[in-house]
């Protein structure tokens, strides 16, 4: 997903992400292997709809900027496993309509069509690469990588 101002910091919360589902099992071999080229061991981070986040993680407050880890509850270990670091926690992104709107349509309509409103979040680049910081960097991206499809601002566009 690309869409807006470049975000700053050290966590990609949504303007300049990739977005992938946590159900699939085979997700996080396909994003280290395919997508960002790195170890498999490092874990990915959920994005989380605020007020669903109890569901999912015993967090206990808002994680807007993905910079605190959080227990997991037996629903995420069971449904999330993708998320879930080997120690039982998860670095969490909370999402409302009102920080984030796109990202926040997107949790909720992969919640309406498989009942997680929580998704895998990370920067949208690959190894080596810095954030994609310009529409054709993020088309760039997509065509170097094991990206399926981008959105690019309003335009929904898919490898060839």
């Amino acid at each position: 997903m690309f869409q807006g101002k470049l975000e700053s910091g050290p966590r990609a919360l949504g303007n300049r992400s990739i977005l992938a589902s946590p159900l699939r099992p085979d997700v996080v071999d396909r994003l280290n292997s395919t997508v960002k080229f790195r170890e498999p061991f490092r874990p990915f981070a959920p994005a989380v709809l605020e007020d669903k986040a109890a569901d999912y993680f015993t967090l206990g407050q808002p994680s807007p900027f993905m910079s605190i880890a959080s227990g997991v509850t037996p629903l995420a270990r069971d449904t999330i496993p993708a998320v879930v670091h080997t120690n039982g926690t998860a670095r969490v992104q909370t999402v409302t309509h009102q920080r984030n709107p796109l990202l926040a349509e997107v949790l909720t309509a992969f919640a309406e069509l498989t009942g997680v409103p929580v998704l895998i979040n990370t920067s949208l680049n690959v190894k080596g690469k810095p954030i994609c910081g310009t529409p054709e960097m993020a088309l760039d991206c997509l065509e170097a990588s094991g990206l399926d499809a981008l959105l690019l601002e309003q335009w929904w566009v898919e490898k060839s």
